[in-house]
């Protein structure tokens, strides 16, 4: 419902099961398809959960959603003279992924940078996890996560790696015109060759025995870092 009414987006069809039971909602719905010339197809309850992915949760209602945020690094990089992002190594839960995206969306991020191999992949669980918020924010899709930050370290960025044991605390790190984010992994953190390109790392500081935070935590809290982003 929320993507229907949001006349920014760019909406293909809309999916219907045909076990659906009348409902306001779902006549709203089709009224607001209706409205704007989205196609309305009807699917039995399985191939509708085989669309939507999400057969435990898609109630019946899946979007194809035309994603237009999706600019190429050189492209981003022609078009921003300063910028801030958080580049993603090796996530492989997509309800993180989603999370962080919301953060990124939230706050003072201008692009997500996602690999397409070895990350969870876009897809609905991701969709739904950051509440619509991934088609508002810059997803920049690349085949290699090294060759990419390589690039952006030529054309002056200072890639920055989230550490436990980082340099320096994130509250005293000074801006930084063109600076990226990178978050390792649920479990392992930054990966070798990842850790080796970062120019410099930096840490959340911790009280009370606390050793770490979830990634997806640790991403609000840069996006949503007052000196971060100032």
């Amino acid at each position: 419902m929320e993507a229907l009414e949001d006349n920014s987006l760019h909406i293909f069809r809309l999916h219907l099961s045909k076990s659906n039971k009348h409902s306001a909602q779902l006549e709203k719905m089709k009224k607001l398809a209706n409205k704007r010339g989205i196609e309305i197809l009807y699917h039995d309850k399985d191939k509708l959960s085989r669309i939507s992915k999400n057969a435990k949760q898609d109630q019946g209602v899946a979007l194809d959603i035309e994603m237009i945020n999706l600019p190429t690094l050189n492209e981003f990089i022609k078009a921003n003279k300063q910028y801030r992002i958080i580049a993603l190594d090796n996530l492989t839960n997509p309800q993180n992924i989603g999370m962080i995206i919301r953060s990124c969306a939230a706050g003072n991020i201008d692009a997500v940078l996602l690999p397409l191999k070895k990350n969870s992949t876009i897809s609905p669980l991701v969709i739904k996890a950051s509440a619509g918020t991934l088609f508002r924010i810059p997803v920049i899709r690349t085949s290699s996560l090294k060759e990419s930050l390589m690039t952006l370290k030529k054309y002056g960025g200072t890639v920055i790696g989230l550490d436990a044991d980082g340099d320096i605390s994130v509250c005293e790190m000074d801006k930084i015109s063109k600076s990226i984010f990178v978050l390792g992994s649920e479990s392992e953190g930054l990966s070798p060759e990842i850790a080796k390109l970062c120019d410099k790392s930096i840490s959340i500081p911790m009280k009370r025995g606390v050793e770490s935070l979830n990634v997806a935590v640790t991403a609000s809290l840069i996006a949503l870092c007052p000196k971060c982003g100032e």
